[in-house]
């Protein structure tokens, strides 16, 4: 058998609230919100992101920003910060650290704008705790030379690299080993498995279903029954850590999208998301039609005047899930969206798509569709 491929994942800490922090020179002890104007609590917009002091708060993503404002306000109120944002800082930012952190991929997938892929196995001989010696030495650089900080996960397949990289947040390193798999997934809750959302967890919490190694137990027949077939069959694979461990920097050419042309160009950002969640429910609709599903998540943004831009976030497995790519498509256009701006379009795209042969046929007819 070949051996395991040694897949890293990076993923920045609190990216844009960290690059905002940096240049600002804001105490990171400070809740720090980016959006739109809070017009004193009476603003329409929405919340990009925050720093983790302003999480504390339950403060999010998406979030409306006057419920950002009501849970931590600015002064005179609080000691909330509010600022709109600088897109060109952040761009600037995630260039320098990618070209850091393809130096020692033999294989390099940048998922979105603050995290990234890399397959190590080559560049450290398949030396697991080699690979882990490189991620201190990447965090170290990236510290050193951008002044940001990462966390790093280790494991056989981009799954695992995924989930180990959330376990020690912020500016943390975890390494699962091939044979620590199944220790790995003793008691833990399955919301912490990228792909299983709320509704999803409800559905299982409602059979007593709380870990992952609860759900292996049920086996893949007895849990097809509550979940079905495909749900149950990838989550023995995850388990198992059968997942795929390819690292590509290729995007798929093959998606599903569909988009909305507004008759008037929006202010409101809130209604803008309205619709975009929208299209992400018909194009999901049409991929389990089709008997597909994608990683990536792709929101297109058309501005009065005709500027676009289409900003991306890709998953370690591919999915057909509504709660899953509503999510993603929620924090891409709240992390991109420029809060000043009217919008004319918008738009999503499902890609890298996970076609099976006797499918294809159907998917064809189904690519690019607009509104």
């Amino acid at each position: 058998m070949n051996e395991p491929r040694i897949i890293v994942h990076c993923d920045l800490d609190a990216f844009y609230a960290a690059v905002e922090t940096l240049h600002h020179g804001f105490d990171e002890s400070i809740p720090l919100i980016i959006g739109s104007d809070p017009e004193g609590g009476r603003g329409r917009g929405i919340v990009s992101t925050c720093n983790y002091a302003a999480r504390k708060f339950g403060i999010r993503s998406a979030m409306a920003i006057s419920e950002a404002w009501r849970r931590c306000p600015a002064a005179p109120y609080g000691n909330g910060i509010y600022i709109k944002g600088s897109r060109g800082l952040y761009s600037r930012a995630s260039r320098k650290v990618m070209q850091i952190l393809q130096k020692p991929a033999e294989y390099f997938e940048q998922a979105s704008i603050d995290e990234a892929y890399l397959d190590v196995t080559d560049f450290v001989s398949g030396d697991w705790d080699a690979a882990v010696a490189l991620c201190r030495d990447l965090q170290d650089e990236i510290i050193k030379q951008i002044g940001l900080s990462a966390s790093f996960g280790i494991a056989p397949n981009r799954i695992l690299a995924k989930m180990s990289s959330e376990v020690n947040k912020p500016k943390g390193i975890f390494r699962i080993l091939p044979d620590e798999v199944s220790l790995f997934f003793e008691s833990r809750n399955i919301r912490e498995v990228p792909g299983i959302g709320k509704k999803r967890a409800t559905q299982l919490t409602e059979w007593g279903i709380t870990s992952v190694d609860e759900m292996y137990g049920y086996g893949e027949i007895a849990l097809a029954r509550i979940t079905g077939e495909r749900f149950a069959n990838w989550i023995m694979m995850v388990y198992e850590g059968k997942t795929s461990s390819e690292i590509s920097p290729l995007r798929s050419r093959k998606s599903i999208g569909k988009e909305h042309t507004f008759d008037f160009d929006k202010e409101d950002h809130q209604l803008v998301l309205e619709s975009l969640l929208s299209l992400v429910r018909r194009v999901m609709k049409s991929s389990r039609e089709a008997g597909v599903s994608g990683r990536l998540a792709e929101v297109k943004i058309r501005y009065t005047g005709f500027e676009t831009h289409t900003h991306g976030r890709s998953i370690p497995v591919a999915m057909d899930d509504d709660e899953v790519f509503t999510g993603l498509a929620k924090r891409l256009f709240a992390n991109n969206a420029q809060q000043d701006r009217k919008i004319r379009l918008i738009g999503f795209r499902l890609g890298q798509l996970d076609t099976p042969k006797t499918k294809q046929t159907r998917l064809l007819n189904l690519f690019n569709e607009e509104e």
